[in-house]
């Protein structure tokens, strides 16, 4: 499967996106790596290039919260991406906050997966699970 990746926004993680790289090179998977200080049009846009299957947003910063309303809105004006897995991770708010308030606002802005504050394997964990579970 491909899956396009990367920080978004002015998050300057590069040490996190890179491990999230290897990870997925060692689970198998084709990995489109925008790297940090990504704009959503270019990851809509690599989508749409590499015919990618899922789209794994990072933020560690904090700052994904206000890219992310724009998800539903951007990803509409682009044809195709109904099966689109989207899935994000890392440190999703500035401050404060606990996953019970954080996943649903996050799946509401359009998510299928969202992994706040989740260790790397049991985030890619959970998306090998989702996709199991959506192929049956």
């Amino acid at each position: 499967m491909k899956v396009v990746t990367g920080v978004v926004g002015n998050d300057i993680h590069v040490v996190a996106n890179r491990l999230m790289e290897l990870s997925l090179h060692a689970r198998g998977y084709e990995v489109f790596n925008l790297g940090v200080n990504t704009y959503l049009e270019e990851f809509f846009d690599a989508v749409v290039e590499t015919g990618a299957d899922i789209l794994l947003i990072s933020s560690l910063n904090g700052e994904a919260e206000g890219w992310s309303r724009e998800i539903k809105p951007l990803k509409a004006k682009y044809k195709n991406l109904d099966d689109l897995v989207m899935m994000i991770g890392g440190n999703l708010v500035v401050g404060s906050g606990n996953a019970k308030d954080i996943v649903p606002r996050y799946k509401n802005y359009g998510f299928d997966l969202v992994c706040h504050q989740v260790d790397l394997n049991t985030g890619l964990n959970s998306l090998e699970a989702f996709i199991k579970e959506r192929n049956k």
